[in-house]
C-alpha cells in the first residue's frame, strides 16, 4: 500500500514541529572526522596515504539524534554517560554550542568517552577507528539517569532510545524506563534497535531497524514484499509494539502498523554520498512527528524525505525544516 498525502498536508505538519519536546536516551558518541586527499599508496603497505587538511569533532550516536532534533526546531534533552576525560569535556562543549542541557549526562570514571574517528578523502570514507568500552554502565550512573528521567518526563511529548549496544540500554534499564513512563502521562517510546537485544524492546511504541537488522531480529531473509511483510509482522508480534519502520536504503522504507496493511515508501534520495547518521535523522524526524500528534504514516513519509536529504551530505549531518520544505515543494 502507498500513502496518499499532499504537499500541503506535509507542509502544514512541518509547521507544528517547533512545538515538539523530545527526550533522547542512549549511547553518547563523539564523532571525529579527519578530512584530506590521497595521491599515492604507502610504500610500507598497500594502503592509501591520506594528507590531512582539516579535522573536526561532532555529536554522534544519541547525541547526533539530539542534534537532529534541534535542527528540526524541536526542544530536546539528552540522557547518557561519558567518560571523565578530555573527550568528555569536548562533547559537553559541543552540547553547549547547541544550547542543550547536560543535566542528564553523567560522567563515569574508568570508562572513556566513546569516540569514532573517520578518515575521509575525496568525499569517501577510507577507514574508521573506534575507541570504546562496551561493558555495562555502573549502577550508580544508571540510577542517576533514571532519577533524572523520572523527574523530567512530564516535560516531554516523546522519548527516543538510541541503542548502540555500548552498555547503557539493558533489559533492566528498559523495564524501569517503561515503569517510569507508566507512572506519568503516556508518550510515544521510539527505539533505534540493535539485533540480539529484542527482549529490551518489548512493549515500545515503534522500532526503526534497517533492512539487515530487521532480518537478524526476525530471522527472515527479506527478498520481496511478501518476506518484507512477514519480517515486519514477526517483529510486531514478538515485541508487542504498535508499529515497525524498516529503513531499506535505496528501496526506501516500509511501515507496518498493527491492524493495517504494509505501507511502502519509495526513497527520495537523488544522490548518496554518506549514510553516516541517516538512521539518527530518521528517528529524530519520526519522534518529532509523533510528538506533535501526526499519524505514523505521515511522520514516516516526512522522515523518508529527511533521510533523502541527509545522505546527500558527507559526514555526520542534520536536516532542517526549511530543507524538508524545499524538498516537498
Amino acid at each position: 500500500m502507498n500513502l496518499t498525502i499532499s504537499s500541503a498536508e506535509m507542509l502544514q505538519a512541518l509547521a507544528r514541529f517547533a512545538g515538539a519536546r523530545v527526550l533522547v536516551i542512549g549511547d553518547i558518541i563523539l564523532d571525529h572526522f579527519l578530512w584530506g586527499t590521497v595521491s599515492r599508496i604507502s610504500p610500507e603497505a598497500p594502503v592509501p596515504v591520506v594528507n590531512v587538511t582539516r579535522e573536526n569533532l561532532m555529536l554522534g550516536g544519541a547525541a547526533n539524534v539530539l542534534h537532529n532534533l534541534y535542527a528540526l526546531g524541536a526542544e530536546a534533552s539528552l540522557c547518557g554517560v561519558i567518560g571523565n576525560d578530555v573527550m568528555g569535556d569536548q562533547l559537553l562543549g559541543l552540547l553547549a554550542e547547541v544550547s542543550s542541557s547536560t543535566a542528564g549526562v553523567v560522567k563515569v570514571d574508568d570508562r572513556p568517552t566513546i569516540k569514532k574517528t573517520r578518515v575521509i578523502a575525496h568525499n569517501q570514507q577510507v577507514v574508521r577507528v573506534d575507541r570504546e568500552v562496551n561493558q555495562p554502565v555502573p549502577e550508580g550512573a544508571v540510577e542517576r539517569i533514571l532519577a533524572h528521567i523520572d523527574a523530567q518526563i512530564e516535560n516531554f511529548d516523546a522519548v527516543i532510545v538510541s541503542d548502540y549496544a555500548k552498555g547503557l540500554i539493558t533489559e533492566s534499564f528498559m523495564t524501569r524506563l517503561r515503569d517510569c513512563l507508566g507512572r506519568h502521562r503516556p508518550v510515544p517510546l521510539i527505539v533505534d534497535p540493535k539485533p540480539g537485544r529484542s527482549r529490551c524492546y518489548h512493549g515500545v511504541t515503534l522500532i526503526t531497524p534497517n533492512n539487515l537488522e530487521a532480518e537478524k531480529m526476525s530471522g527472515i531473509v527479506i527478498r520481496d514484499e511478501a518476506s518484507l511483510l512477514k519480517a515486519a509482522e514477526t517483529l510486531l508480534d514478538e515485541l508487542a509494539c504498535e508499529a515497525t519502520l524498516i529503513t531499506r536504503g535505496e528501496a526506501g522504507m516500509a511501515l507496518l502498523e498493527r491492524g493495517k496493511p504494509l505501507l511502502t515508501i519509495p526513497t527520495v534520495a537523488k544522490e548518496v554520498f554518506d549514510v553516516t547518521g541517516a538512521g539518527d535523522t530518521v528517528i529524530a524526524t519520526l519522534a518529532v512527528g509523533l510528538a506533535v500528534g501526526l499519524p505514523f504514516g505521515t511522520a514516516a513519509t516526512i522522515a523518508n524525505i529527511a533521510a533523502g536529504i541527509v545522505v546527500g551530505k558527507v559526514g555526520t549531518a542534520t536536516v532542517t525544516v526549511s530543507e524538508i520544505q524545499e524538498a516537498i515543494k
